[in-house]
């Protein structure tokens, strides 16, 4: 098939990873000629990257799909693709409930999307959701923005958490070599790239598949090496990385993003209760004393850290008193920011069975209450900023006043303050901080 003048819209759903996956497919399809339309109905191939992780993410995918189906019938040669973790879990059925679909592929399958295409342009119908062995990654993605940029260092995922499809549809884990990391990272600096955030389903499993440990019998790849390893890339001036695994987090990675200049001091650990018999359902691995007990060292070694985590509220069988420790623990802890969600049964999972699923009301009511604390203690949190001088990386002009810009403190607290976009992109500037709000600030450049 002739692809010059064709053009491509990627929808992406759920996570980061899902983010960087869609940036890559977005690096395949421009290097096969296509070009990006902000129009999906302008596009001659539409490609949904989904997630699972929470049902109305689900729904809407079949939303966009009814309606691009419909357009399939005036416009034949009209491509659709579905990508990601719907894509995993559904693989088949998604075709039989969407006859129009052209390709099916599952997250592991982003970097064989031009293969896969030529398949569906030779006439087939394509469903790609076998596992494979991680392909090392040679497309350059095309990245959504020019200053901060993600790098996958492991995929997959090992833990077997009873609410979590994420082990059924990103496979087993798979560690990318510190060289390989390296290399990608300085690429990106090489581009003009700022940040680089690593990314992994489970970071802190990092390197326990890679071969080799020192003669002490320590495993020589983890994170806390890797970070040594890459710190000295080029023209990259803050690292971060997401998301870890309270089980596995160590004092030695605290001690290295405390010794390390570019690691930003802003920790993503998710506790998701605080109750200990509703993480034991959850098959956590771990107890809320083992959680803040992280939590005091990070503070010991870095009393200013951001933290941020994640939580869910009504698990089956929750009872309001499990509830109340979560909120106990959010109002002990002070998070800098959480994402909180309602649990919602994903196929495939042992908690979806259980008996004891608790009501779409006392779910939502329980969210609307965590939610709400969760934006009073932000706030106080984030008083701590104010008359401070910050250091601010500058992302994109302020789309709601033009004639400010933003960007993240080192904390990750969005900060919004008046400047050029055209002068300032890029940039690191000091920016002395007048107004504070529960999830941004607002300052004035130095």
């Amino acid at each position: 098939m002739d692809t010059t003048s064709k053009k491509y819209n990627i929808v992406t759903f759920g996570c980061q990873m899902n983010k960087a996956d869609s940036e890559r497919m977005a690096g395949i399809l421009e290097e096969m000629d296509f070009q990006w339309t902000e129009e999906p109905n302008d596009a001659d191939l539409v490609l949904y990257n989904t997630c699972t992780i929470r049902d109305n993410a689900e729904q809407k995918v079949y939303s966009y799909l009814g309606r691009q189906a419909k357009r399939k019938h005036q416009k034949p040669d009209l491509t659709l693709v579905v990508a990601g973790c719907v894509a995993q879990q559904e693989g088949e059925q998604l075709l039989r409930r969407v006859p129009e679909l052209d390709l099916v592929m599952g997250p592991q399958h982003a970097n064989r999307l031009e293969d896969l295409l030529q398949q569906v342009f030779d006439g087939n119908q394509v469903v790609a959701t076998e596992p494979i062995h991680i392909v090392e990654d040679i497309t350059k993605p095309r990245r959504d923005s020019k200053v901060t940029a993600w790098v996958n260092i492991i995929y997959g995922c090992n833990e077997r958490c009873s609410y979590c499809v994420v082990p059924n549809v990103r496979g087993t884990e798979q560690s990318r070599t510190p060289e390989a990391i390296k290399s990608e990272m300085s690429d990106i600096g090489k581009q003009g790239y700022k940040e680089i955030t690593l990314l992994g389903q489970n970071i802190d499993a990092y390197g326990r598949d890679l071969p080799g440990s020192t003669p002490e019998g320590r495993h020589q790849h983890t994170l806390t090496d890797l970070l040594y390893y890459v710190h000295d890339v080029e023209t990259v001036d803050r690292i971060r990385f997401a998301t870890s695994h309270p089980r596995y987090f160590t004092e030695r990675l605290i001690k290295a993003c405390q010794e390390l200049p570019k690691v930003c001091e802003h920790f993503h650990i998710p506790f998701q209760s605080g109750d200990n018999e509703i993480l034991k359902a959850m098959k956590r691995g771990y107890t809320h004393e083992k959680y803040r007990r992280i939590i005091d060292k990070i503070r010991h070694y870095m009393p200013d850290a951001a933290i941020s985590a994640d939580a869910i509220v009504g698990f089956p069988g929750e009872t309001e008193e499990q509830f109340n420790n979560t909120l106990k623990l959010v109002e002990d802890i002070g998070f800098d920011l959480i994402n909180t969600a309602a649990y919602s049964p994903r196929p495939g999972t042992p908690a979806a069975l259980w008996e004891d699923q608790l009501s779409e009301e006392v779910k939502s009511d329980r969210l609307q209450r965590l939610n709400h604390l969760v934006a009073t203690t932000a706030a106080e949190r984030s008083q701590r900023y104010l008359n401070r001088v910050e250091e601010v990386l500058v992302e994109a002009q302020n789309t709601k006043d033009t004639a400010q810009v933003m960007g993240r403190t080192r904390g990750n607290r969005l900060t919004f303050f008046p400047g050029k976009i055209e002068n300032l992109l890029g940039k690191t500037v000091k920016v002395k901080i007048t107004e504070y709000r529960a999830f941004s600030l607002t300052g004035e450049m130095i």
